[in-house]
């Protein structure tokens, strides 16, 4: 994107902002790929080294080999690396110092929205946290680092240290359903939202892609800044082909020039 265009359309956008009321942000895999976290589907993606069909909630539950492949795949530092917050996390966050974000709901596990600052209690999870295990048996939680050290000392499949019940990672498996009290939450900030701004989502994946379009039918504007086409593309008042941590920024330093000015 021509740097030009882009200072027009990030103006546009802090316009936007900044006589916001309530602005909802949602982000997908676009928003991490700049801190390294490779996202799903694209080649070289995580589903072109792991069969995703070995990672459904109903194998892992059933099939100890599933169990096994996944805790190999989170213990070799898929999804799970020391990756940080990149400019994009910094500027939503920078969003929220400024009294300007009501949420943000993200389809990602990768904990970067909390390691920015935002705070835990305006980040809706839609698809769980990988920094996290959980029992299945008695909801025990235990922090992703106190099981990659089993991992390391040579447990294949980590149990719960309570109860010995099946530990899972705390992120939403195919097949497994979200969430319902996060769902719930996420859907009626985003009808409630006048502002809705995505960031690195193609918007493909359900029932997460349904919250633009609450906040669309709710009466929200809509800002969508990804590097390639989403079904939404024709509803935004704003729409940027930029990497999220290049666009965001910019728009970002837009709304504080407002706001001072």
């Amino acid at each position: 994107m021509a740097e030009q265009n882009l200072e027009a359309l990030a103006r546009e956008a802090a316009e936007l902002i900044a006589a916001a009321r309530k602005l909802v942000v949602f982000t997908g895999a676009g928003i991490s790929t700049e801190s390294g976290i490779p996202d799903f589907r694209s080649p070289g993606g995580i589903w072109s080294r792991f069969d995703p069909e070995d990672f459904t909630y109903q194998k892992f539950v059933a099939d100890p080999e599933a169990r096994r492949k996944q805790w190999r795949m989170l213990g070799e530092g898929h999804l799970t690396t020391d990756a940080e917050p990149n400019p994009a996390h910094y500027a939503i966050a920078e969003l929220d110092g400024l009294g300007k974000l009501d949420c943000v709901i993200t389809q990602n596990v990768d904990n970067l929205h909390h390691k920015a600052g935002v705070p835990a209690e305006k980040v809706f999870e839609l698809h769980g946290n990988v920094q996290w295990a959980v029992c299945l048996n008695c909801g025990q939680r235990y922090p992703f680092e106190h099981i990659k050290a089993r991992l390391e000392g040579g447990e294949e499949i980590p149990d719960c240290e309570q109860c010995q019940g099946m530990l899972k990672p705390d992120a939403v498996l195919f097949g497994e359903a979200l969430p319902q009290e996060v769902l719930q939450e996420a859907s009626q900030r985003s009808s409630a939202c006048d502002l809705f701004i995505v960031v690195g989502s193609t918007l493909v994946v359900y029932p997460a892609a349904y919250m633009p379009l609450y906040a669309v039918r709710g009466g929200a504007k809509l800002i969508i800044v990804n590097l390639s086409d989403t079904p939404l593309d024709a509803q935004a008042a704003v729409l940027i082909r930029a990497k999220a941590g290049e666009a965001m920024s910019k728009i970002v330093e837009r709304v504080k020039e407002k706001i001072a000015g």
